[in-house]
């Protein structure tokens, strides 16, 4: 290798010995070629050496460089090649170091970082948010973590509090356990009145009950239906809910809101239609405790709006005095207000609670029958009388009144 790099730095060194590497042999001090003899003619017989004599030649014949200039040039080698492997790793470096890190942090973290799931967010979308905040180190060390554990199919929506810097598996195993979510759980049971839900919306979740006052005359913000004319009324769904501690009183309704509508929708109710239904809904709420009832509660209803008569249901006088009672007295009755049934024709002025699913079904389809009068016999387990004669609701009329004797206190 050394002789090949001296070439090519220096030249052919027996060539620059004799005298430019012509192809012809050279000649010594006395003429003489060097292979030693003239022809008998007085004519020199050189002829041009052959390839192969030329590399003989310089081979064999070669004289050495010094030694200073053999080292110079290995000197000159190992510069060419050094240099260029420290470029080489001087760009590659980076590399090398990106493909040896770790794209995990080792945990446990610190601090506190609060994340929000939101509905419907995938693996993907959780890995991106945990990141931008710096919970993990990148999203393919959580996402293989997911990968290795089923229950991240599984992740619920709502607020987890993690740290800064957790190893990727650690913050999968704060997420896939229910148990960390930050929310707040509340349940409405159905035919509360708006108010009463207010204040069981309050306790739960600490926002004062003003502010779900002033959120509820903000129509346009909760999504009611045109029919509704701004009264919410009997869309505030009675369900289980789950709301994250900065969900304002407005966002609540608006989600109650939401499930009353996407009820009626199902159901195939129009927007027009939705606040008759909802007022039907909530007269069944209020009137009938058993859900195969219902349906009968709702066909009185229209049979008694088709043939004229009055509803005079004590549940819409309570709801207009504003107290809650089985029965009503003679003064609540007579008390002039655009709920009062016994005194006004037609439906209530509006919702008179928020009706569950069984009633809004019930009141979206009403029972086929000519019952015009029911009267619940026994309030303690809700059996319901219907009957289209009168004399014989008069008959139902007094077992319940016996039941009301007999049970001081419940009537």
């Amino acid at each position: 290798m050394t002789d090949h790099l001296e070439s090519s730095i220096f030249g052919d060194t027996d060539r620059s010995h004799r005298g430019g590497g012509s192809g012809y042999p050279d000649h010594d001090d006395h003429g003489h070629d060097d292979r030693g003899h003239h022809d008998h003619d007085g004519h020199d017989d050189r002829r041009p050496l052959s390839r192969r004599e030329r590399r003989a030649e310089r081979r064999h014949g070669r004289t050495k460089p010094p030694l200073w200039r053999r080292l110079l040039v290995i000197v000159v080698a190992l510069a060419v090649v050094g240099g260029g492997a420290f470029a080489a790793f001087t760009v590659l470096r980076p590399v090398v170091e990106g493909a040896l890190e770790s794209n995990d942090y080792p945990g446990p973290g610190s601090g506190e970082v609060v994340i929000k799931v939101a509905t419907g967010a995938n693996g993907s979308a959780i890995a991106r948010q945990l990141l931008s905040q710096d919970v993990i180190k990148s999203t393919k060390a959580f996402n293989e973590a997911a990968s290795n554990d089923p229950r991240s199919a599984g992740i619920q929506p709502g607020s987890y509090t993690l740290k800064k810097e957790m190893k990727a598996s650690d913050a999968l195993a704060v997420l896939v356990d229910p148990a960390n979510r930050d929310v707040t759980r509340v349940t409405i049971q159905e035919g509360l009145w708006a108010k009463e839900i207010y204040a069981k919306l309050s306790q739960a979740t600490g926002v004062p009950v003003a502010q779900y006052t002033a959120a509820a005359k903000n129509a346009s913000a909760l999504g009611l239906p045109p029919s509704a004319k701004g009264n919410v009324e009997g869309y505030l769904f009675p369900a289980s809910y789950e709301f994250d501690s900065d969900t304002t009183a407005a966002e609540q309704l608006k989600t109650m809101v939401a499930e009353s509508v996407k009820r009626l929708e199902a159901l195939g109710v129009s927007p027009a239609n939705m606040e008759r239904v909802v007022i039907i809904a909530s007269l069944v709420e209020a009137e009938s405790r058993d859900n195969a009832d219902r349906p009968k509660v709702a066909r009185v209803v229209e049979n008694r709006l088709a043939d004229g008569m009055r509803l005079q249901f004590d549940s819409t006088v309570s709801y207009g005095v504003g107290r809650r009672s089985v029965t009503t007295t003679d003064a609540e009755r007579a008390d002039d207000n655009p709920y009062n049934t016994y005194l006004k024709d037609g439906l209530p002025a509006g919702p008179i609670d928020n009706p569950g699913e069984s009633a809004i079904e019930a009141a979206a389809k009403p029972a086929a029958g000519n019952w015009t009068y029911f009267v619940t016999v026994n309030p303690s387990t809700g059996a319901t009388k219907f009957t289209n004669d009168y004399n014989q609701h008069l008959a139902n009329v007094k077992e319940f009144q016996a039941w009301c004797q007999a049970n001081k206190g419940q009537c």
